[in-house]
């Protein structure tokens, strides 16, 4: 059983989700809104979009529903919403470790997942900002929307429906561990390519070489390769 709400405006649809879990007992439910004012990024940073052009989207999972470890359900939610987006532009669409959607090089989508205990229920609160009909960006930027970068103006209701729908489908059958960490670093933005990385503030050149079930990058620098967990490395591209 599923159940998809929204709101016209909210702080944080991570947040706000709570309050509709309460009264629920799906095991999956959904929260988006148009108007995100106070949205939040992996380990704090603060993502705010532009009002009525993006998309931020939470689904909360019950937990009993997932088998797979913390690292390895980051990495399928990563796979799925990639997925989604591929079909969708009809183009190749890159996962940037840990989990931020890049297309035509510019970050489309970021996601943050976390667990709760609501209501004596554990769940995961994955949630999306997905930039669709933005179409103006700082210049040094290096994020784009699917406007940008498709050309393609999307209907923000349907694609939210659509989104809903393919997650559910999918995180209703959630395919072996080998298989989701194969998928995810075949898609994984940069990999096996000379990249720039900030590593303790300083600037080293490096290659990805793979992302692991325990959520380390492994990165061959000059000097041999290391493991990183997120924050640890910076890729600038």
């Amino acid at each position: 059983m599923s159940q998809l709400f929204s709101l016209k405006e909210c702080s944080s649809t991570n947040d706000e989700i709570s309050k509709f879990l309460l009264y629920e007992n799906s095991d999956f439910t959904g929260l988006y809104t148009f108007n995100q004012t106070k949205g939040r990024g992996q380990y704090g940073n603060i993502w705010i979009p532009t009002a009525g052009k993006n998309l931020a989207y939470t689904l909360a999972v019950k937990t009993q529903n997932i088998l797979c470890s913390d690292f390895i359900f980051n990495y399928y939610t990563a796979i799925i919403v990639r997925d989604f987006l591929a079909k969708l532009a009809d183009h190749d669409v890159k996962i940037k470790w840990p989990n931020d959607i890049i297309l035509k090089g510019k970050k489309i989508v970021g996601i943050l997942i976390e667990k709760k205990k609501i209501n004596q229920n554990n769940y995961f609160i994955i949630g999306a900002g997905i930039n669709i009909l933005q179409d103006q960006f700082d210049e040094i930027s290096n994020a784009g929307s699917l406007l940008t970068q498709t050309g393609h103006a999307f209907d923000l209701e349907d694609f939210t429906l659509r989104l809903h729908e393919y997650l559910l489908e999918k995180l209703k059958n959630i395919p072996s561990d080998r298989e989701i960490l194969d998928r995810f670093n075949k898609n994984l933005f940069r990999k096996d390519e000379i990249s720039v990385f900030e590593i303790e503030k300083e600037r080293q050149n490096g290659i990805i070489r793979n992302a692991d079930e325990k959520g380390e990058l492994w990165i061959e620098l000059e000097n041999g390769m290391r493991s990183f967990y997120h924050k640890e490395v910076k890729l600038l591209y």
